[in-house]
């Protein structure tokens, strides 16, 4: 199954690179305000897809473009794909976007590649068999302290976002951390804190097929992830929290209080203003109980 996802993935990423040469002619449009598709996204999903029900013609499927149009629906296995995760880098000729493709059994991800076709780097994971960077076994990074951590994010882009709410999040983070950095392919973070490039990751707003492979590749690599509460629950929560043990645990008492689980975005007293500022991490309590997702194959990250 890993094999048939990362031929998948190279055969759309091929596409993409095709693509790249001539940014001028794609026509682009926009699924919402500053969401945008292009019609790579739609050849690349379909070739994506075509691999795939090549090989299982019974799995189902749901991808970011067609949701759940293809496959047996009815099955237990499901293909979760993003077929091109950055789009807005991709129109703009920034070469900072993915191909993301998933396997879950019964809601479990136990399958996952993550391919950036401008680097040709394959990041892949199977559930209890580590995580790899083409042929090299990865590890999530070795820093305990979160004043020297460097931490991934996502900003806010569609119209109705919380932009106050996030402004005051970025800022209670960014004054805790060495560095926050914001590159626009959510799959591709995931995979950098697997590799250790960062410590830790963080966004909301994110759909199913942003992030359903780079979890595996991060637990795995020995990390954890999990909602803003530091619950395992995260998959269709549009809220991620993700990093090295050590660094994750400090990280959820400041994005505790950000939670949609908490408080929901959506309701009108979330949109009116921003919530309080947390405590400092060394403030809250410490019998909160983290129950992130971590994989039972992957060894304890050192401390």
């Amino acid at each position: 199954m890993l094999n048939v996802a990362i031929k998948a993935a190279r055969a759309a990423g091929a596409i993409i690179n095709r693509a790249s040469l001539d940014l001028d002619i794609i026509k682009v449009g926009a699924k919402a305000y500053n969401d945008f598709v292009t019609e790579v996204d739609h050849a690349a999903e379909a070739v994506i897809i075509k691999t795939l029900l090549e090989a299982y013609p019974q799995h189902a499927i749901l991808a970011e473009e067609s949701g759940k149009e293809h496959g047996n629906q009815k099955s237990d296995y499901q293909w979760i794909i993003a077929p091109l995760d950055g789009p807005t880098n991709f129109i703009h000729g920034l070469p900072i976007y993915a191909v993301s493709i998933a396997l879950a059994h019964r809601g479990q991800v136990q399958q996952a590649v993550v391919y950036d076709p401008t680097r040709n780097d394959l990041f892949h994971a199977s559930k209890g068999r580590g995580a790899y960077l083409n042929d090299r076994r990865l590890r999530v990074s070795r820093r305990i302290r979160l004043s020297d951590s460097l931490v991934g994010t996502g900003f806010p882009f569609r119209r109705g976002d919380n932009f106050k709410r996030y402004l005051k999040l970025f800022e209670d983070v960014m004054q805790q951390t060495a560095g926050v950095r914001r590159p626009g392919a959510a799959s591709l973070d995931l995979c950098y804190v697997a590799a250790g490039y960062y410590d830790a990751f963080f966004e909301t707003g994110l759909s199913p097929w942003d992030v359903a492979a780079g979890s595996l590749i991060i637990t795995e690599a020995g990390g954890l992830v999990g909602n803003f509460t530091g619950e395992s629950d995260f998959l269709h929560q549009r809220e991620i929290l993700a990093g090295t043990p050590r660094i994750y645990a400090q990280l959820v008492p400041l994005l505790q209080p950000y939670s949609r689980v908490i408080n929901t975005e959506d309701s009108p007293e979330a949109g009116a203003e921003a919530p309080p500022a947390p405590a400092p991490a060394a403030a809250q309590p410490k019998s909160r109980r983290i129950t992130a997702t971590r994989s039972a194959g992957a060894e304890d990250a050192p401390f």
